[in-house]
């Protein structure tokens, strides 16, 4: 018996940064974001030996330990020794010896949240293989505590609802982890013209995302008001995509984007940079109307919104930049596990 899991990458469309604390504790925050045809997968094939091997077939990795109540976060394939280490904490020891295998369809620092899905997609794997009892909510804020608060890396909240929940969802952020996932009901119409007109571009950079959380989240705590205001406008960019999406005013879509990108710049420094900037702007002399950098800044996946028929213009110019564009398509679900 082999057991199997994938969950959907994401990309934010409006309101990125406010789910970091302390800015969401402090003044909730509130995101849209939508799940995107790109996965993390993970597998657990149990093993008759009292051991535990470790594979990232995306990033030529593996590791082996013995068969033990709690590995060591040595800096090797930690997301999944943190999972593993959290299961075996609350739920007691696995059944046996197994081998885990996992892929990620786009690389760290690539701003889809690539991370937090692999982590989500890793615990599905083991609730599939033990039937442990936990529910959507359960797995997203078990993701979020292993990333957050067990391995010590900075981040949000959004990314690992976004992979357990999947779809087009408006989320809010509150103190205490209280996070409530609002799925929307657009029209499919609407999010034809969104997945056709929204085009999707790897800089062929990734970036540390954490110091750029570290950066924002110091901002806020050393009351710096206008990292602040800032925030504020993104929050308000959340619920303007929101109405723009559900009543189907498209064309209002790369303005809401272009919004965002010049309020989110004030965030943190490191978001944007010269050569980013220059891809921005090159997008809209080509037609685009707005874009984002999708995840913390500083590299990986940008987006524009480009209306009519001017994603072929700004395809060009933006090949021209030296990076690639990928494909995708919208999702509705999220998390999915199963054996066989």
């Amino acid at each position: 018996m082999i057991y199997r899991s994938k969950a959907p990458l994401r990309i934010g469309l409006a309101g990125g940064g406010t789910d970091v604390s302390p800015y969401c504790d402090l003044y909730g925050g509130a995101i849209l974001n939508a799940t995107i045809s790109l996965y993390a997968t993970a597998t657990i094939e149990p093993l008759h030996i009292p051991q535990v091997i470790m594979e990232a077939t995306d990033r030529g990795e593996s590791v082996a330990y013995d068969l033990a109540e709690k590995l060591p976060v040595d800096g090797t394939l930690d997301l999944a020794t943190g999972v593993y280490n959290y299961i075996t904490a609350r739920y007691g020891a696995v059944p046996s010896g197994f081998r885990i295998t996992t892929h990620v369809d786009a690389p760290a620092g690539s701003g889809l949240g690539s991370s937090s899905t692999l982590v989500v997609a890793i615990i599905g794997a083991f609730a599939e293989w033990m039937n442990l009892p936990m529910g959507e909510y359960d797995i997203a804020q078990a993701a979020y505590d292993i990333e957050r608060v067990d391995l010590g890396m900075a981040g949000g909240k959004q990314d690992q609802y976004a992979a357990t929940f999947g779809g087009v969802n408006f989320m809010e952020f509150y103190d205490n982890n209280k996070v409530i996932v609002n799925p929307l009901r657009i029209k499919t119409e609407y999010l034809h013209e969104l997945e056709n007109n929204l085009l999707l571009y790897f800089t062929a950079t990734s970036r540390l995302s954490s110091t750029i959380i570290e950066a924002q989240s110091r901002n806020v705590t050393e009351k710096n008001q206008n990292s602040i205001d800032a925030m504020h406008h993104l929050k308000d960019q959340a619920r303007m995509m929101k109405e723009a999406l559900l009543k189907g005013n498209v064309h209002e879509i790369g303005s809401i984007l272009d919004y965002g990108f010049r309020f989110k710049k004030q965030m943190a420094k490191g978001i944007s940079n010269d050569s980013l900037d220059e891809i921005y702007e090159a997008a809209l002399k080509s037609g685009a109307t707005g874009g984002k950098i999708s995840g913390a800044g500083g590299g990986g996946f940008m987006m524009f919104y480009c209306p009519g028929n001017t994603r072929h213009a700004v395809r060009t110019t933006l090949e021209g930049f030296g990076g690639t564009m990928n494909r995708y398509q919208f999702t509705e679900r999220g998390l999915v596990t199963w054996h066989i």
